[in-house]
């Protein structure tokens, strides 16, 4: 799970005068304020909730997934299909993103957010009442134009609601929510593991807080930024007025309207169309190298391969060994819940260590991680049980795997190599690592097997390496999270001169969409064509090239203010020289 959404905001932390960090200080600037103005932080949570649809809808769908595939045999047998189901949402996000930025400047904020939430809530229903897997991916497509548009609009709303000296620490809000709403999705997977209808409660209960945000969202006012830029400088007051104190309030309009002047008048130089803006952006230097560094790191956070992680985490479960739905959504409670833990830290340390090297320690790990998972499931692979010849014909000649009877070496098949022919694995009714059944994968053959108490294995053989792989998957996230999982959005929010900030973060996020598109939708056919292992090892060698990418071409950002990321990215970025003014300001930091 990526923090889609933070490219136009503040990041966290960020006081006025430069890129303090979200310090301790400013966390208890924030509880002070909120405390003593509750509606500051009703506009917060409020907003925020967006992000916990889109952490909803990234973890949801892997559980989902797993009892769509028993009710619907189209979809179990249909690699392509699943992938469709799970990537349709993303490709829904990717014109989502696009047209809300549109939207945010057209309607405002809290329209956009409204609109938001009433795709998501018609998507949620749509899936919830499907009746074909065709109806699930309309519906995953109307989630996704929510989600997108929500990623990018919740963090700008709490942004321009917020006052100044708490900004950083109440846009942190949505990031945490995006994480809580993944853990969140696997509890309710978890829950509904034994209802009847399964997967249409899963995907249904996200009409819930859409619903919920919807309401409070009514009675919330619209951005004073977004007021004031539209000549409504009564409505834009009225606003600050409940979020600033007295004597703050015109500070902050007479800041408002210089901001705005600014960029009406920058604005005017760069051009209205998008076209205009975009010649001009790649005319000049400093923001082909900031884009340089801001698609890297954005295509990186992707290529290493974590939103199969987030989307599939039940499957690649159950790849790893463990054939139990609810087992497995339990195992992925636990890697969700190490990915919020992850956003904590990270909040913690990105301006103790800077953002370069966190992303640096980040992929190692997430290099080391992927090929000891790779390793090990080269392992359960190669150890899988063997195929018992008397065993699988006893089930009856219709019963039996068409592949496995017509093989002139059957006698050498194995669990792996039946699932590889799209078979399925009975294990043995003693012990589920001893020989077994191979098995045509059909959803009354499966019945049959379970009947006879035994555990079917469609995904992945029985293996007593299974629960290393699991745990290797929580150090893969805790090593992702705090560096890759947040640090790409962090750096696109500051690397861009301040007038070409929204394009390029802009250009950024869509190809960060466009990277997950492309891994949501050919993971299942990878591990088809190369097993998990391949897979893993593949996503090792992204990481790695991904690792030499962002050692050449990403600068340290820590401590610069907007001018000093400029005149770096103008002069010329080298990770062999020294910026000594940097170091410099390092030390002080770490003295103070």
């Amino acid at each position: 799970m990526t923090k889609t959404g933070w490219l136009d905001s503040p990041r966290c932390g960020r006081m006025e005068g430069g890129p303090q960090g979200a310090s301790k200080a400013e966390f208890a600037e924030c509880w002070k304020r909120s405390t003593g103005s509750p509606y500051i932080m009703r506009l917060a949570l409020s907003a925020g909730i967006g992000g916990l649809l889109f952490g909803y809808d990234t973890g949801v769908i892997s559980g989902a997934l797993l009892y769509i595939r028993e009710d619907f045999d189209e979809v179990d047998k249909k690699t392509w299909l699943q992938e469709t189901i799970v990537s349709m949402a993303v490709a829904g996000a990717i014109i989502g993103a696009a047209f809300g930025g549109w939207m945010n400047d057209k309607l405002g904020r809290k329209k956009s957010i409204l609109v938001a939430d009433i795709l998501f809530f018609i998507g949620a229903i749509v899936m919830a009442v499907a009746p074909a897997p065709w109806v699930i991916i309309i519906g995953r497509i109307l989630v996704g134009l929510g989600v997108g548009m929500a990623s990018m609009t919740a963090p700008l709303y709490i942004s321009e609601a917020s006052p100044h000296s708490i900004r950083g620490a109440l846009v942190c809000i949505n990031g945490l929510l995006i994480t809580g709403g993944q853990f969140l999705a696997y509890l309710i997977n978890l829950a509904f593991t034994k209802a009847p209808g399964t997967w249409r409660w899963m995907l249904g209960v996200a009409g819930v807080p859409a619903l919920v945000q919807f309401v409070l969202m009514l009675f919330l006012p619209e951005s004073p930024r977004w007021l004031y830029s539209q000549g409504k400088e009564e409505g834009a007051r009225d606003t600050l007025s409940r979020i600033y104190r007295p004597n703050e309030v015109e500070e902050e309009m007479k800041s408002m309207q210089e901001s705005i002047e600014m960029e009406k008048k920058e604005e005017g130089l760069m051009g209205k169309s998008f076209a205009e803006k975009l010649k001009g952006a790649l005319s000049n230097v400093a923001v082909r190298r900031g884009l340089y560094a801001g698609i890297t790191v954005q295509v990186a956070q992707q290529f290493v391969g974590i939103n199969t992680v987030m989307y599939y985490s039940p499957t690649i479960v159950q790849f790893a060994g463990i054939a139990s739905n609810s087992t497995a959504l339990a195992l992925s409670l636990i890697t969700s819940g190490l990915n919020a833990v992850g956003s904590i830290v990270s909040m913690m340390f990105i301006d103790r260590y800077g953002r370069r090297r966190l992303m640096l320690i980040s992929m190692i790990g997430i290099i080391v991680c992927l090929i000891v998972l790779s390793v090990t499931f080269f392992e359960a692979a190669k150890h899988a049980p063997a195929i018992n010849n008397t065993d699988t014909l006893s089930f009856g000649a219709n019963s039996t795997c068409k592949s496995y009877t017509k093989a002139p070496n059957f006698s050498s098949w194995n669990c792996m190599k039946c699932l590889q022919a799209e078979c399925a694995f009975c294990s043995n009714t003693h012990n589920e690592f001893l020989p077994g059944a191979c098995l045509a994968a059909e959803k009354s053959v499966r019945g049959v097997c379970r009947a006879n108490q035994r555990i079917w294995f469609s995904e992945g053989c029985p293996s007593k390496v299974g629960i290393v792989a699991v745990v290797i998957l929580g150090v893969y996230i805790l090593a992702y999270s705090p560096g890759m999982g947040t640090v790409p959005w962090v750096l696109n929010s500051e690397i861009y001169p301040l007038r070409f900030r929204g394009l390029g973060g802009g250009i950024a996020a869509v190809s960060n969409w466009c990277a997950n598109l492309i891994v949501s939708e050919s993971f299942l056919s990878m591990t088809k064509s190369l097993g998990s292992s391949g897979t893993f090892l593949l996503f090792a060698g992204f990481s790695f090239i991904s690792l030499l990418f962002i050692y050449a071409l990403v600068p340290e950002t820590k401590g610069l203010q907007f001018e000093e990321v400029e005149k770096l990215l103008q002069k010329g970025f080298s990770p062999f020289g020294k910026n000594h003014k940097h170091q410099d300001q390092d030390q002080d930091q770490d003295q103070v």
